[in-house]
């Protein structure tokens, strides 16, 4: 029995389909002007394993996660490098898929582009000003009138008044609240524009995922995630939105994953310590900082350091360790979810997508491969990992790569064998030298009954 943790009522809730054996699910993406960063890694990673852990489950997934490939930070890059906005969201899009790739994410099932879906904006916008729930201001913008909505401050759990003592919102004359937000805004002199019925201009960043996902998924479906820092105001807005124009429930199940601290002070570009993704991966294997993420609750704090990550290769260097030796499975392995393992490993998923203890399980399965050389252990192990998109590679392959020395591959055979002559010689003294020189260089060699087998650490 499957639980997720709502953060619309704080509790851990049984997940009940919309539609039996179907899921429709909604993620918040990418703001394509850069590239991406640790914490946009995370959201991709998280609700990359929440996907896959519905599908193992048996459901039918349609997976959307947006593009917001026009807002003002897009618009100021675009000037700032003298392109138009469409060149440049084009190639962060495209980084953004390579990035995604690297860490073995998959795409998901639809990838809407705020561009591409103006019209379902537009006629949402009409909507709630018929309902009189937006207004159109002098200035040709379109605002939403918070105090029309009774819901509002449910997802963030605070009354409007709270909200309004809290908000940091600069005076606009044009609203008639301060904490109204807009739904269009006008055209500005250069910058790209749409008609509409109230002049040309541009989407709020809001209203787009209302539209989106009412295009794919309808006016209600199951799963709607994101970050945590866009549970106020932008799921707090697509809920007034949505619920506002069709005065129903909009999303059955809100899940947020924690922030992304580094050496435990909040990631930012104003304190130094703000990391893409494209500089982490020339340091460390995407699969290890895949296993980074994974290692944490997704609705914990991920705390980032240069120590957590050799701890990552070091725990993704035992689980393929178990399985040197076995090689990559030849056939796809049906996992019995009634074996011990297995069943642990389910319970961990079903409890709130528990990946700690999943990949607990999976260390306690390497450990017993270990101790008993089991060829079926291994492949479960295999499988399970698959699970979470990890032990996928040769173990062989995984072991000797990454950056644990300025040595090739050669260089390191060519040493060994000069360190078997010399064991042939009883040069025993030259032997160790050449193990304790290559350990020392990051390269621990491993002596076995068919020969001498090398791994980075």
């Amino acid at each position: 029995m499957l639980t997720i943790y709502n953060s619309l009522t704080r509790t851990k809730q049984r997940f009940v389909a919309l539609r039996p054996g179907k899921v429709g699910m909604y993620v918040c993406g990418m703001t394509v002007y850069d590239f991406c960063h640790l914490g946009h890694a995370r959201v991709l990673v998280v609700f990359d394993i929440v996907s896959r852990w519905l599908a193992t489950s048996g459901y039918e997934v349609i997976y959307v996660r947006n593009i917001t490939d026009i807002d003002d930070k897009i618009i100021k890059r675009a000037l700032e490098n003298g392109e138009p906005f469409e060149q440049l969201t084009a190639r962060f899009i495209a980084a953004m898929h390579e990035d995604s790739a690297s860490l073995g994410v998959r795409r998901p099932d639809l990838e809407p582009r705020a561009t591409a879906t103006i019209p379902e904006m537009l006629k949402l916008i009409a909507t709630l000003i018929q309902k009189e729930i937006a207004y159109p201001a002098d200035n040709g913008d379109v605002y939403y009138s918070v105090r029309k909505f009774d819901g509002y401050g449910k997802l963030s759990g605070k009354s409007l008044e709270q909200l309004r003592a809290g908000a940091r919102v600069d005076v606009d004359p044009n609203k008639r609240e301060p904490l109204d937000f807009v739904l269009w805004k006008a055209a500005k002199e250069g910058e790209p524009s749409w008609d509409s019925p109230w002049g040309k201009g541009r989407p709020g960043w809001h209203i787009e995922c209302s539209a989106m996902s009412e295009r794919y998924l309808g006016t209600q479906f199951d799963i709607h995630g994101g970050g945590q820092d866009l549970q106020f105001p932008h799921h707090e807005n697509e809920i007034a939105q949505s619920e506002g124009a069709h005065g129903h429930t909009f999303v059955n199940y809100w899940m947020h994953n924690g922030f992304v601290r580094v050496d435990d002070e909040k990631m930012s570009k104003s304190l130094g310590n703000f990391f893409t993704v494209r500089e982490i991966l020339r340091q460390y294997d995407a699969e290890v900082v895949r296993f980074f993420i994974i290692r944490a609750h997704y609705r914990s704090p991920l705390n980032y350091s240069d120590h957590h990550l050799d701890d990552a290769r070091q725990g993704l260097t035992r689980l393929y360790t178990s399985l040197k030796g076995f090689g990559v499975a030849s056939e796809e392995y049906e996992i019995d979810w009634d074996g011990e393992y297995a069943k642990r490993f389910r319970a961990a998923m079903d409890d709130d997508f528990n990946t700690p203890e999943a990949v607990a399980v999976l260390f306690e399965l390497a450990n017993e491969t270990n101790r008993s050389g089991s060829a079926d252990l291994a492949r479960l192990l295999q499988a399970l990992g698959g699970v979470l998109g990890l032990l996928e590679r040769d173990p062989v392959e995984f072991l000797q790569s990454g950056d644990g020395s300025d040595l090739s591959a050669e260089q390191i055979e060519a040493r060994i064998e000069a360190r078997r002559t010399a064991r042939e010689n009883r040069d025993f003294a030259e032997a160790d030298r050449v193990r304790d020189e290559l350990l020392s260089m990051g390269v621990v060699l491993e002596d076995t009954s068919d020969g001498t087998t090398w791994r980075r650490n």
